[in-house]
Order: structure tokens, then sequence, then C-alpha cells
């Protein structure tokens, strides 16, 4: 088999997303977490960092039913995928979020 007859490489879930999305886009993130005083300032300060005309007063939260954990959706304004990446990058090794989308 040459080449030419191999198959070609599957698309991933990544792929077909950069196919899907053309930046500039609002795109909303939703992170969960602890409920802790910190959590919302913490991840703030961490979606500034690579998006800095986000708007915090922009950022919604949510309690979740008992209250131990607290839901973030902050909405940016990416303007790539290497962006969006590296927010999630940071955001999945915050120690105190929980579960990030």
């Amino acid at each position: 088999m040459t080449s030419a007859d191999a198959p070609a490489p599957t698309e991933g879930p990544a792929d077909r997303l950069s196919e899907l999305l053309q930046f500039p886009v609002d795109f909303p993130i939703k992170i969960m977490g602890a409920r802790v005083d910190e959590f919302a300032n913490d991840i703030a300060a961490v979606i500034i960092r690579h998006a800095p005309d986000f708007d915090v007063s922009t950022l919604e939260l949510r309690s979740s039913s008992k209250g131990n954990y607290l839901g973030l959706t902050a909405t940016i304004r990416a303007t790539s995928r290497d962006q969006l990446d590296a927010i999630y990058r940071e955001l999945t090794s915050h120690p105190l979020v929980k579960v990030v989308l």
C-alpha cells in the first residue's frame, strides 16, 4: 500500500470545532468549582489574562442546589482557537475548578 492508497486520518472533535467557529466569536465558557470566596475572582483573573476586553460585570453566577459549588459562565469575544485552548488549559489546572465546558 502506498501513501496515496492510505486512508485519510480521521478528524477529531477539535478539528470539527475549528471548522465550525469563525473568529472573532462570542463564546460562553462554563466553569464549575468550589464555593469559596475567592473562586469567582480567581476565575475572572484567568479570563482577563487571556481576554483583556472581558467585562467582569457580565460574569454569570449560579449556586448548586446544596450550595457546595458555584457555576460561572463567562462569555468572551474569542479571537482564536489558541486563545480558547490557553483559557481551557489554565482553568482546568486551577485547584478550585472541578469542570470546564
